[in-house]
């Protein structure tokens, strides 16, 4: 039977693959500590809705260490010598991707591309948010398809995404949704060991490189201006006042002329003077 939710000590579902016994009390304190420090950490705003997700990630991460306390392991995760706060990080971090996600992002990009066919230097692309990859291999296909030249970063908080984002090998079903041609064109398909698996083709690779990065770092390394800036379905988890100061860095690292994409559901650049509306959650960076 399950306590109630405003009891001290909060038991809430367990993850399955841990079984019955696995069931830990996870106090209103231990989610407050959580909320507060995945928000000094990473700038992630947990509403109170997230308490069971947060459950289920961070039981795995008790169970890594033989843990059965969450106030143990909240004071390991802030202990500046155990090196848990990466991993803290990346459990909570959401990170929902898939190839050519809002396809109409592509579109614009293809077109945007086209025009800049001749120009004196590379397409210059970020992924900011980049998860496992998904998002910048797309981008860097679009650019080869449109024979743009260009250049590609991804960059994310989380260093296992980025492991992956990396390696660039992908199970089959990921690329389900691509259409032949384009798996042909860009994948390699494993073989004997590797049956199941797709890799993206070294042509490819070589346009793209991965970086980790906080958005809320108070300082980014430095980097030429961007044409093209990927930010979707990130801000959602930032409170107003840093989406605006975010919004403002963005600004400053994109070309005139150059695009910022943003989520579905995200509207933020539409408050900012330095941009104009050109598509579906798409903005146009306008001159000054």
């Amino acid at each position: 039977m399950r306590t109630p939710a405003s009891a001290s000590n909060l038991a809430l579902s367990p993850d399955p693959a841990f079984g019955a016994d696995a069931v830990i009390a996870f106090s209103e304190r231990d989610f407050n500590t959580v909320r507060q420090l995945i928000a000094d950490y990473a700038g992630i705003k947990l509403s109170v809705q997230k308490r069971n997700m947060v459950y289920n990630r961070l039981l795995r991460r008790l169970r890594a260490h033989q843990l059965n306390d969450f106030g143990d392991y909240l004071q390991l995760v802030t202990a500046n010598a155990s090196g848990e706060r990466e991993a803290f990080v990346n459990a909570l971090t959401t990170n929902l991707t898939a190839f050519f996600r809002e396809p109409h992002h592509f579109d614009l990009l293809a077109a945007y591309a086209r025009d800049r066919i001749g120009k004196r230097r590379p397409l210059r692309c970020w992924s900011s948010a980049c998860s496992t990859g998904e998002e910048a291999w797309s981008i860097a296909m679009v650019l080869r398809e449109t024979g743009c030249p260009g250049e590609v970063l991804g960059t994310d908080i989380d260093t296992d995404v980025l492991e992956t984002a990396q390696a660039a090998v992908y199970r089959m079903e990921r690329t389900s949704g691509l259409p032949p041609e384009r798996l042909r064109q860009h994948f390699l398909r494993g073989t004997g060991a590797n049956d199941g698996l797709v890799s993206v083709r070294p042509d490819l690779r070589a346009m793209v490189r991965f970086g980790q990065l906080n958005l809320q770092s108070p300082v980014w390394p430095a980097q030429e201006r961007f044409d093209v800036i990927f930010c979707r379905n990130v801000v959602i988890y930032f409170d107003r006042e840093f989406q605006k100061k975010l919004l403002h860095r963005l600004a400053d690292l994109l070309v005139p002329g150059g695009l910022l994409m943003v989520g579905h559901s995200e509207s933020f650049p539409a408050a900012h003077p330095g941009f104009r509306s050109c598509g579906r959650t798409a903005y146009e960076r306008l001159d000054g």
